[in-house]
């Protein structure tokens, strides 16, 4: 659980209202993807076997196909971790004041963005194809009128219901406020 404490610039009585992650779909997606990058070579390799078995017998070229599988498996392992930390370590906070964005490209590089509920001018959800509109997840833009214009939550479950959320605490935001 993501602590109030723990949160960028941390606001007086602020209360985080939802943590937003990609849909779980895609992290099987991925997965699966990987399981196929796993088992095409052993495929390739019992091929190998039965077409030529001379191959595995070389001095110089079964040490070759050794080196060669294993940095395929290490190129494999290296692209699924860096796939899962991309997908965990992007995080949409929503928090009753304002809306954070925390974006991770790459291995040694983060993009935090926020802005604040009041500024929100437009809220829009999106699910286009068949396993987004099955599967309930999609993108949610919204317009604000600061720096950064569009916030964009890419492949979140239930798009519809994000920003429901978000227009309702806008609303609340503004009166509070008093920008209505």
């Amino acid at each position: 659980m993501l602590s109030i404490y723990r949160l960028p610039n941390h606001l007086p009585d602020e209360k985080i209202i939802k943590v937003v992650r990609r849909d779980l779909f895609i992290l099987i997606k991925k997965i699966g993807l990987f399981a196929l990058l796993v088992i095409l070579p052993l495929g390739f390799f019992l091929m190998m076997i039965n077409t030529f078995p001379v191959l595995l017998a070389g001095q110089i070229s079964l040490p070759l196909i050794m080196i060669s599988a294993s940095a395929y498996y290490l190129f494999v392992w290296l692209l699924f971790f860096f796939s899962f930390i991309d997908y965990y370590l992007d995080v949409w906070i929503i928090t009753d004041e304002r809306i954070i964005d925390i974006q991770q490209k790459g291995f040694f590089s983060r993009v935090i963005s926020e802005q604040r509920l009041y500024r929100v001018q437009d809220v829009t959800s999106e699910a286009h194809g068949f396993f987004p509109t099955i599967l309930k997840y999609g993108e949610v833009y919204i317009q604000t009128a600061g720096a950064k214009q569009r916030f964009l939550f890419h492949e979140v479950p239930d798009p519809e219901g994000v920003r429901n959320m978000i227009i309702k605490l806008s609303e609340k935001n503004k009166e509070k406020y008093k920008l209505l």
